[in-house]
């Protein structure tokens, strides 16, 4: 496709597209500074396109572009946003020197013009220097204008998706040369659709994650809506007018993902609201009495195992934590609380965790937190189903997670589903991959809502009390006996699981014999 825009941009020509433009910057600035630069230029660009395109609107109904542009330069809300001369692309494409000062002013014009894109579009400053020279030169931010030119951006050019994998693009590509913290903030594409799938959004539902990272989860949700509620021959996928669309809400507490997840709504044309802020010690969305808001459904994917001090939970003026006080060193059930304390009644919501967050403690002798907070939510019968997923999709760790997903109106009440994936998977390179094949036989599964031998187990409550609360499962679903080798990983959490079960024995052995006064 021409810069003049000759077709829509399909998701292979994006991605060579960003790859290209990540390569004009690959000298001086390290992998992860890569979507630093470029993401804020790819809105700006989209944004440039948009406002081209709203101009010759106006033309059409003025008669002619100068007049149009005179209109709107008196009337800034006649377009989405408003960009001024010095920040639109023409003349940005046409600067050869001290180009580093003129993209820092213009995304600063932007700003200043669209208080809503404060802190969003404006947190690089791309004229930056060390030990007295320019982090990235001219020439290099040149070839990066000049490639980032190569495609029209507008309203009839790219779907508002597509754009947004441009952000998922570059953060996968950050995540893998990151390693280990990518993950914090990175969930691969296809569990969030996984996760936006089992909920099922529904129009003008609100949706909330409280630690949204790049938006990722929620604009799944959103084009999940648009998938089963859009019209398909509509080629920005928009909702048909009678539908309300879905409100959403993410509290973020890194700052520079905080503007990539408002970069992004804005991309999707989202109803969002996006805080900045930590929302274990001060949650954003609160009423005016200060009560913590409810939502519909809640979706996300806290940093596994994360260090929280128990004075957070202690302090808390919200009670959020009132079924148990997790360890400092994995703040895994804390999550859950809030986000359980953050659901309207009849809500829903999916959370990714750490496998072992749903059997560590079970089968041990003597008190477990983690346990005893497990045990209050299915005695309250709010855990609706465990999905265990494959090894090695996330980037901060090979092992294997879960989607867990609770419901404080269950439809069938004293059932769990428990469905073992973990063999679900195709092999990638550096991770695997779970494909929308695998994704479909999953959420398959989980609508029927039966049994399926080594695949998934419909067990009681009374199952779950039964095995002392260990939810994981590989305890319900043996694989198949002819399936593949299991990894170091998968081997390690059965082993503990067998450790555990053999503490419970030896556990009610020793109660057995003090009964019978034999000690």
């Amino acid at each position: 496709m021409s810069a003049e825009g000759n077709g829509t941009l399909d998701v292979r020509a994006l991605e060579t597209w960003l790859w290209e433009a990540a390569c004009q910057i690959r000298g001086p600035l390290d992998a992860p500074k890569f979507k630093d630069y470029i993401l804020p230029l790819v809105f700006l660009k989209r944004l440039s396109d948009v406002f081209d395109d709203e101009v010759q609107r106006v033309a059409e109904e003025v008669g002619d572009l100068e007049t149009a542009r005179d209109i709107i330069d008196q009337d800034h809300g006649l377009v989405r946003f408003y960009l001024p001369a010095e920040s639109r692309w023409p003349s940005i494409a046409l600067t050869t020197t001290g180009l580093g000062e003129v993209l820092t002013d213009a995304v600063r014009a932007v700003a200043r013009q669209n208080p809503r894109l404060q802190g969003v579009i404006d947190t690089v400053d791309f004229n930056a220097t060390t030990a007295g020279q320019p982090i990235v030169d001219n020439d290099r931010l040149a070839a990066l204008v000049k490639t980032l030119g190569q495609h029209r951006l507008g309203l009839n050019d790219v779907q508002p998706d597509l754009l947004g994998r441009a952000y998922e693009y570059l953060l996968r590509k950050f995540a893998e040369g990151q390693g280990q913290s990518a993950g914090e903030f990175y969930t691969p594409a296809e569990v969030a659709r996984l996760m936006a799938r089992v909920l099922d959004p529904q129009p003008g539902m609100t949706v909330y994650d409280p630690c949204c990272g790049s938006a990722g989860l929620l604009i799944k949700c959103h084009l999940r809506l648009l998938e089963t509620q859009g019209k398909a021959v509509n080629t920005h996928r928009e909702l048909p007018a009678a539908i309300a669309p879905l409100k959403l809400f993410g509290q973020e507490i890194n700052p520079s993902t905080f503007a990539i997840s408002r970069m992004n709504a804005f991309l999707h044309d989202m109803d969002a609201e996006i805080a900045l802020g930590d929302t274990m010690r001060n949650p954003a969305f609160t009423d005016r009495l200060g009560h913590l808001r409810q939502f519909d459904l809640v979706t996300a994917n806290p940093m596994w195992n994360q260090d929280i001090p128990e004075d957070v939970y202690r302090n808390d003026t919200l009670d959020r934590f009132g079924r148990g006080i997790p360890l400092s060193s994995t703040a895994d059930w804390g999550w859950v609380q809030h986000m359980v304390a953050s659901l309207s009644p009849g809500g829903r919501m999916a959370i990714v965790l750490d496998a072992g967050a749903v059997s560590r403690g079970s089968g041990s002798r003597g008190s477990n937190r983690e346990r005893e907070i497990r045990k209050s939510f299915v005695d309250d019968d709010l855990i609706e189903g465990v999905i265990l997923l494959p090894e090695n999709l996330f980037y901060n760790t090979p092992a294997p997670g879960i989607v867990m997903i609770l419901n404080t109106s269950k439809v069938r009440p004293g059932e769990i589903m428990l469905i073992n994936a973990s063999l679900l998977f195709t092999k990638g390179r550096p991770k695997n991959e779970l494909t929308e094949d695998h994704m479909t036989e999953v959420v398959e599964l989980w609508n029927k809502w039966e049994s399926v031998d080594h695949r998934c187990a419909l067990v009681k409550t009374s199952d779950v009390v039964e095995n002392d609360y260990n939810l994981a499962p590989t305890r319900y679903v043996p694989v198949s006996p002819d399936a593949e080798v299991l990894s170091l990983e998968a081997a390690v959490m059965l082993f503990r699981e067998a450790e555990d079960e053999r503490e419970q024995a030896d556990k009610e052995l020793w109660e057995l014999i003090a009964e019978l006064g034999l000690e």
